[in-house]
């Protein structure tokens, strides 16, 4: 995805607009030009927040027009893939290499030739995002919809868009909330339908749009992403007060004026959790001692499995409530009540998910591959990037070995869906990733829609915003991965 030229000057060009309007906080004009707007009545609307993320302070982020070269070219691929630069590209850039490669997913998955339409693309996609209420997706795919050439009575709600797509709802919706629950019927079901019914090929594209946005919904949520300046709530036409209060932390309705004035939970000092990072390490030390003296046998991995699933069931947050859709975003799917539940709650039980039996890299990949060619290689791409990513860096710590901790988070997610590596000892999970860090990872991935600056502040409270960009973006990909086993095992069957 090399548009370099004509993106670079386009990008550039958008750029010199931007400073000639002037300022990014308030809106007024550069070199004098806002008084003379002013005058000819032109109403200047400013961003309502500060910065692409509520959570991270703007001065940590990049600054448009401050990046290098690379950076440069990845916003001109961005803004000529999307016909803008959206606020997750500015969180993204943290990890270029990481942003390159969702980059050219995404612009493959909505732009390049394939088995959907593009106005059934962004469609899929306000359908997938608005099952987690996140209006901030919603609202840029409403606008892409229309740009493509989508029907303006299907943004009225789900049954006025063609039955094809209503089809779709159930899969969504089990997808989105308990994908353990997806079984080849609910396959069969999409592909024999007497009327409106789908190819295995526009199946596979969009069960990878559904994961895609789905997980896309995570780390919106799970890095604050404001709205952007055009979208609802992303803007304001009233002057900057002189306290310079910044509003955009209390718009969604989950944070409260406490957690604007950011001191974690309790109140933690430098010095306690300075004092975390150094227990982190040691655990990850005394970790990797006791791999090398001994191995757990095959029955004592398979109990510790059995005891973390359990635990993860009672991990939830205190603030943990039902937040209820706004009707712009719920009248795209259906059934607004259902929702995350435990997979082995209410005396359900569901099966382990065995990788050795069904895996992505030698089941899902090359069925992907076969029915969407080239996607299954772009998606294997960035789920390595992701797992594999790191700095050798732990907060003040460098040459870090930070394997053991990665593999701990990405292999909790898949346990919290019933997914279990034979090879894993799950005892290590409990070591190292403590309360805070698990709330927020299953409020995250499970249900995004409820997370919080303060859950935010209070994992790692130590380290970086780039290191808990990197945590979002594991916590994606391991989410995503999920899904698409769950689907595509479900695929398997139905061709067998």
């Amino acid at each position: 995805m090399r548009l370099a030229t004509a993106a670079n000057a386009a990008y550039t060009a958008t750029l010199a607009v931007t400073e000639l309007l002037g300022c990014k906080q308030c809106g007024g004009g550069g070199g004098g030009g806002g008084g003379a707007r002013e005058e000819l009545g032109i109403r200047i609307p400013r961003p309502l927040g500060h910065g692409p993320s509520r959570f991270i302070p703007e001065k940590e982020i990049l600054q448009v027009g401050n990046e290098d070269a690379q950076m440069h070219t990845l916003f001109a691929d961005s803004f000529a893939a999307l016909g803008r630069l959206d606020n997750i590209t500015l969180v993204m850039v943290f990890h270029p290499q990481y942003l390159e490669s969702f980059l050219k997913t995404q612009h493959y998955l909505l732009q390049m030739d394939g088995p959907l339409p593009l106005h059934y693309r962004h469609y899929i996609g306000i359908m997938a995002a608005a099952r987690h209420q996140c209006s901030y997706l919603v609202n840029l795919h409403v606008n892409d919809f229309l740009h493509v050439g989508g029907d303006p009575k299907w943004l009225n709600g789900l049954e006025n868009a063609p039955q094809k797509l209503q089809n779709l709802g159930e899969l969504n919706k089990v997808l989105a909330h308990r994908p353990w629950l997806i079984t080849k019927e609910h396959i069969e079901q999409l592909l024999k339908a007497e009327e409106h019914s789908w190819s295995l090929a526009e199946l596979v594209h969009a069960v990878v749009l559904l994961t895609h946005y789905h997980s896309l919904a995570s780390f919106t949520f799970g890095c604050g992403i404001s709205p952007e300046i055009h979208c609802d709530g992303g803007h304001t036409f009233r002057p900057p007060s002189v306290s310079n209060y910044c509003i955009c932390d209390i718009t969604n309705g989950n944070h409260s004026m406490e957690e604007m004035h950011v001191i974690p939970a309790g109140s933690v000092s430098i010095t306690d959790s300075f004092c975390e990072v150094e227990a982190l390490m040691e655990k990850m030390k005394q970790l990797q001692e006791c791999r090398d003296e001994e191995e757990a046998s095959q029955e004592e991995m398979a109990s510790r499995f059995e005891i973390e699933k359990r635990e993860s069931m009672f991990v939830f947050s205190s603030d943990d409530e039902e937040v209820a859709p706004a009707r712009d975003v719920s009248r795209h799917f259906e059934d607004t009540s259902y929702g995350y539940k435990d997979f082995s709650r209410h005396g359900m039980h569901v099966p382990t998910f065995r990788v050795q039996d069904y895996c992505w890299e030698d089941h899902g990949y090359s069925l992907v591959n076969r029915l969407y060619p080239d996607v299954g290689q772009l998606i294997d791409e960035k789920f390595h990037i992701a797992y594999n990513l790191t700095y050798n860096t732990m907060a003040m710590h460098k040459d870090v070995d930070t394997s053991m901790l990665r593999r701990a988070i990405w292999n909790y997610i898949h346990c919290m869906f019933g997914i279990r590596y034979d090879d894993y000892d799950y005892g290590e999970i409990n070591q190292l990733l403590d309360r805070s860090f698990k709330v927020y990872i299953k409020t995250v991935v499970c249900t995004p829609e409820k997370a919080t600056k303060r859950m935010y502040d209070s994992f790692w409270r130590q380290f970086k915003h780039s290191e808990k960009v990197h945590v979002n973006l594991l916590l994606i990909e391991a989410r995503m991965q999920a899904e698409l086993l769950y689907a595509l095992r479900a695929i398997t069957r139905y061709m067998t």
